[in-house]
Parts: structure tokens; sequence; C-alpha cells
């Protein structure tokens, strides 16, 4: 292993003194803020050990060839209760040395579950850092928002610990990851400069952001992990976008990796590759020379594999039921083979891309199979196309299996493709060609040699030990199985209340989910009709709500059944009575809504006297009613409103029944909103989406609303919530 003069594997090395040590360790009891500095075994029990915010620790470890078996002792980092977006500081922190062993812990309720530094050799065994920081996604079941989407672009002054994570690592050397559990958590383990690491054996699923990210870390190998379901952004048969959520990220300049035998299901993206701001800007480098293979990438919202501005193999892997099996904008010299692909959108898209070869793979009932072209417009602000021919060109297309198609292939200005030994049946079209495309001669029978078999000479040697992290066949398989609620993907391990449909369908089914076990209604409140009053989980029901636009109705039932786990960690054993349930709340607000073009001479940021005007008195490019305003559009989806440089003004009045509420804002750009007068939220500097609120008792409020757009996306969300508190 690079920089280690041993005569042995570190990772012996490590298993060999971990072994001699714990035979004879010093028990210790942990308390706040304490440093260890030597081998020792943690005295079972539950520590609640506060950590301060910044990038202090209730644990630090220091030293070197040390062990620390903590036997399953708990670390809790917050108090019962609270919210997994107040979650602060590091759990354990292991700070420099070599030859350091943390085994057996559990860190809960931190923004960072275990935080090392800097240490050469390090093993984390059979830990679990499940149920650390996530987000509280304002997305809904209807529309998302853009105040839930990520960014993992940059990383070089730790900005992926924003997001927090299980497991942080950065500049580590040498050593395994093995056998450990991070689930409901936002992030699982994230990586940066480091390498030699053996990553394997590891459960890191059901998180709202990514899975295993690599940022510049090179020569690691990933294997035998179960990393499925990591996943926002998408809601059935309503969004899909993902929000940059992936079960594996390798960015910048991230190479020589291994990526084998995981199942990264059910997620954003399966895989998600991108070459690095350098590579942007200067055309040299990328997420090159790794090999991903035998992995299972399938059911993602968004891409199984996305690849772009880089040189990869991608073999013996399989992806299905995605938008893309493949998106290799950029890609150069990939080699794509004996791979399975299988009820996507499209198989696979490459814009820009040369010199790939796309072999030995099986496409099946793909909607198109290999989608090929070149853009004249590239975005002027990319370094990559100034420094680098982007021509899409020199394919080799060979010995690939064609079913199902409506498109075989869709290519335009596209040079240099080779088609050879292709078997094509059962497709409505065998290509759609375009631009300065070659033409094709396409065989449409014979049986080429597909699948792993093809190309089991790349295949890595499988890890001894190494567990297999498929789902099975009559598992959870297909997007349906996605659910994402305000604190990420629903994990099945509770009972939960889910429409089939709109919540505003009449009446409404619910789904009742959770493990095998049984349900009854024990409360419907606000004149809601429950049909049937129990049943078996899995089952459904069906509400009927009170008549009118209002709705203020709520639902509850008790489950018994199986051992359950809650989404905040809670275990409850098998028999336990349950409480779950379903509620709706809608206050229509009677909108009178104008919308305005502004100028240079009005603009609302510069000339607010000039704005007011038109506000007041300036001629309408649209007026209209509405209960509710919920706009979020990047190309306008109302006639008559431009692009960019509009406002509007809206006024209204809303009834509300006793009791305390939240009124609420999701803008990009600009927001000020009056309450009987009053101005409750005023967020009127330009911003990306975000979300204000104002506290409204009940009764009945005037309600008047000011709103600018400069340019991009769109966003107005106005509404009201029960509770006095977030």
């Amino acid at each position: 292993m690079r920089g280690l003069k041993l005569a042995l594997p570190f990772s012996a090395i490590l298993v060999l003194t971990a072994a001699a040590a714990a035979q004879d360790l010093e028990v210790v009891v942990l308390e706040p803020g304490m440093t260890v500095d030597r081998s020792v075994r943690v005295r079972p029990g539950v520590y609640r050990l506060a950590a301060p915010a910044d990038s202090g620790a209730a644990i630090t470890i220091r030293g070197d060839s040390i062990l620390v078996d903590f036997s399953a002792a708990v670390l809790v980092g917050a108090p019962d209760g609270a919210p997994p977006d107040s979650f602060v500081g590091v759990g354990i922190r292991v700070e420099g040395g070599s030859g350091v062993t943390v085994r057996g812990a559990v860190a809960r309720g931190y923004k960072v579950g275990l935080l090392a530094r800097s240490t050469r050799g390090l093993r984390l065994e059979n830990n679990d850092f499940s149920h650390n920081w996530r987000q509280r996604l304002a997305s809904g079941i209807e529309r998302e928002s853009l105040v839930d989407w990520q960014s993992y672009h940059q990383n070089d002054a730790d900005e992926w610990l924003r997001y927090g994570a299980g497991i942080y690592l950065s500049g580590i050397e040498g050593g395994e990851i093995v056998g450990n559990t991070v689930v409901q958590g936002q992030n699982g383990l994230m990586i940066t400069r480091s390498s030699g690491l053996r990553i394997w054996n590891n459960t890191l699923s059901w998180l709202s952001g990514i899975g295993i990210g690599l940022y510049r870390s090179s020569g690691n190998t990933t294997m035998h992990n179960a990393v499925d379901f990591a996943i926002r952004g998408y809601s059935h048969g309503f969004y899909n976008r993902g929000q940059d959520s992936a079960a594996i990220l390798l960015y910048e300049q991230s190479q020589r990796n291994v990526v084998a035998y995981n199942s990264a299901t059910h997620s954003g993206d399966g895989l998600f590759v991108w070459a690095g701001q350098s590579t942007m800007n200067t055309g040299e480098g990328g997420v090159n020379d790794n090999l991903f293979y035998g992995n299972d990438f399938s059911y993602a919202s968004n891409n199984a594999i996305e690849a772009t501005f880089s040189r990869n193999v991608f073999a013996a892997n399989r992806a299905e039921e995605s938008d893309y099996g493949l998106w290799g904008g950029y890609s150069w010299g990939s080699r794509i083979v004996g791979n399975e692909f299988a009820g996507n959108r499209t198989a696979i898209a490459i814009e820009h891309g040369q010199d790939n070869e796309i072999a030995h793979n099986s496409f099946r009932d793909d909607t198109t199979a290999v989608r090929l072209w070149w853009n004249e417009i590239e975005p002027s602000d990319w370094g990559y196309p100034q420094h680098r021919d982007t021509a899409s060109r020199d394919y080799r297309i060979r010995d690939n299996a064609f079913s199902g198609h409506r498109v075989a292939f869709r290519i335009d200005d596209t040079r240099g493709i080779e088609l050879e030994g292709n078997a094509v049946r059962d497709v409505d079209t065998l290509s759609v060609l375009s631009g300065d495309t070659d033409s094709l001669s396409i065989t449409t029978d014979g049986s080429p040699r597909v699948g792993p078999d093809a190309v089991a000479d790349l295949a890595p040697a499988p890890i001894a030990g190494g567990v297999d992290p498929r789902i099975p066949a009559e598992g959870r398989r297909g997007r349906r199985w996605i659910l994402v609620d305000e604190w990420g993907p629903y994990d099945y391990r509770s009972p939960k209340l889910w429409p089939s449909a709109s919540p505003d369908t009449v009446p409404l089914e619910l789904r009742v989910l959770g493990p095998p076990g049984s349900w009854r209604l024990v409360e419907a409140r606000g004149g809601a009709r429950v049909e049937p009053g129990h049943g078996a989980v899995p089952g459904t029901l069906a509400v009927t709500p009170p008549a009118g636009p209002a709705a203020d109705w709520a639902i509850a039932l008790e489950y018994r059944g199986a051992d359950v786990v809650t989404a905040f960690g809670d275990s409850i054993p098998a028999g336990e009575p349950i409480r779950f349930g379903w509620e709706r709340f809608f206050a229509p607000v009677d909108w009178r809504i104008r919308v305005h073009a502004w100028e240079d001479a009005t603009d609302p940021r510069s000339s607010p006297a000039a704005f007011r005007e038109l506000l007041d008195r300036g001629a309408p490019l649209l007026e209209q009613e509405a209960d509710r305003i919920e706009w979020l559009w990047f190309r306008p989806r109302i006639e008559d409103i431009p692009s960019e440089r509009w406002a509007l003004r809206a006024e209204g009045t809303v009834e509300l029944p006793p009791g305390e509420y939240r009124l609420r804002t999701i803008s990009d750009d600009g927001v000020r909103v009056w309450v009987d007068g009053r101005l409750a939220i005023d967020a009127w500097d330009p911003h990306e989406s975000r979300i204000d609120e104002a506290r409204i008792p009940g009764g009945s409020h005037e309600l008047a609303l000011e709103y600018y757009q400069v340019d991009g996306w769109v966003e107005l969300t106005v509404g009201i919530r029960p509770g006095g508190a977030h």
C-alpha cells in the first residue's frame, strides 16, 4: 500500500494488533470531552454526551496502535424528542495517529457520528452511526421545493460537513471500513483526500442525501455494501428529480477506485461521477480509470449511472427502471460492457462523447436503447469545451442484444460509428438519424454473447467473507417502493399512512404500511369518516372528509404486530400498541392577484418608490383569483407571465379556527407579507429558495403579499400550518 513500509498489509496488522489487545483491555467510563490515548474497552451503557457545535467532539481518540472497543456503548448527543435538523457536534473524533481501531460504537444525535482526520491505517468495525443529522425537507407529495436541492461540487474546505454524516473521513491513508451501519441520516460515509481504504460489508441505506461519497480520493476498494434508498426529491407519480441525492458519489479527481458487488438502488442516482471543477475549468484530469463492476444501480429517480467528463469502465452492472440507465455526457475512452439495461426511458445517453465502447450489453424494454448526440451551443462559462475537442465521434457498438424498444438507435451529429454483431428483435424503429451522422448497418439476428460472462476477465476478486447485498427478486424492487416524507425515505420498519393519489382526492385512499400486523381506528377528528375501521398491515382505508374547500381533520390508528424501529431510532417490542395517523389542514385564502412587469426604472431592488407606484397604479399583465399560491417553474407555466423581471401583489382574507398557526413562505427571489397591516415576513433582498415563517393567531385576517422575480427559477409558495412552533 502506497506510503506504508510494512511486511504485511496494514489491514492484517490491524486485525492482529486488535485481537491481541482485546484480550486484556482497561475498562473506562466515558465522560464529556474525554480524550482516549490508549487501548481501552468502554463500559456498556447509554452515555448522554452533548458535543459543542463547532469542530469539538464528545469523545476524542488520539495516538498510535490504539483499539477502542465500545462494546455497544451508546453515545447520545441530543435530548429525547429533538428534531434531527437540530443536532450539532461530533460524537467520536479520531485525530491523527496510526493503527487506530474503533469497534462496536453506537453514536446518534450528532451532526457527525464519527469524524477522522489525518490517520494512517484506520479501522472502523461494526459501529452504528445511524440517526444523526438530516435536513427537514420542504418538498411535499404533489410538488417539490428547490429548498431541498443539495450541492456537493466543492469540498476542499470541508463544505460537505454542512450536510452532516454518519462517518466523515479526511486525509486517511490505508485501512478498513467494515460492518458499519448508517441509516436514517442524510449522508452515510463521506471520504475526502483519502486512499488505500477497503470499504466492505457496510449498510449505508435509507438516507436523504449520499450513501458513499468520495472527493479527491483514489485507490480505494468499495465492495459488498448495501447502499439503497439514498433519495430525496421523489414522489411517485408526481416528480422525480432526485435533488442531487445518490447512492454512490465520486467527485473531483477521484481515480483508480474499484466499486464492485454493491447494491445501490432506489436512489437519486445509483452512481454519480463528476470530473470536478478543475476539469471543467481546464479540460484536464477527471474522475478517471475507475472500475464499476457487478453493481445493481437500478430504480434511480434520475440516472442509474451518471458519469461525465471522464474515462472509466462500467462492466456487468444492472440498470433497470430509471430515467436513464447511463448518462455519460462528455465521457471519453470509456468501456460500457456486459451490463444489463431494462425498462429505462433511455438506456444509454451520451452527448459530446468520444472513443467509447458499447459491447456485450443486454438492452430490454427501454423506450430508447442508445442515444448519441452533439449540441452546437455549449455553456459559455465552461472552460472544458475551450480546451477539448467535444465532437460526438468514434463509437464501437458491438455484440449487444436489443429487444422490445420503440427506437434502438437515436443518433444526431455523430461520426465514426462502428456496428458489428448486434442482435435486434421486436423493435419498432431501428434507427433515427439526423445531422452529420454516419449511416448505420444493423444486424437484426444472431445471438451475441452478452452479460457478465462476456466480461469475466474484468471481474475483481470478491473479498473473502463479503456478503451479497442485492435486494432479492421478491423484495422491494421498483420505484413504487420509494416514499419520501419530510425526514427522508421511509424504511417500512414502523407503521405509516400514505395517500395513494393526491391528498385532495375525495374520498382519500390511504395505504397502511409497515411491518406485518393489524390496525384499528381509535380516533377521527373534524368530521372525517373512515372505512373500514380495522384491517391488516399492509392494507388500505378510505377517508371521506367534510365537504368544502377548507380542510381541518385528522385520524389516528393503533398498530399491533412485529418489532418496530421508528424513523428516529426508537425500538418498540412486538405486540406493543403504537399510535400513528394522518392529518390534513388547508386554509383557503381568497387571493386577488395582479402581475406586473418591471424594468430598470422600476427595479424593486434599486427604485423602491417607483416600484411601489408600479404596483399601485400600473397596468397589470395578468389578474386572477385563487385560493392558494403554489408556483414553481423555470419556464413560465402561466400564460402572460414573462420568464424574468416581473412582480406580483396579492391581497386576501383568511378565516382560521381558534389556535396558533404559522404563516409560511418559500420564495426565490424576494417576498414580503403583511398580516392585518403589520409586516410579518420581510425577505426582500434577492435570494435563492428559502423558507420564512411568522406566527399568526386564529381568527379572521387580512393578508397582503408582494413578490418579485429577477430571473432563473421561480418559487413562491404561501401557506398556513397549525402550531406556533416549527
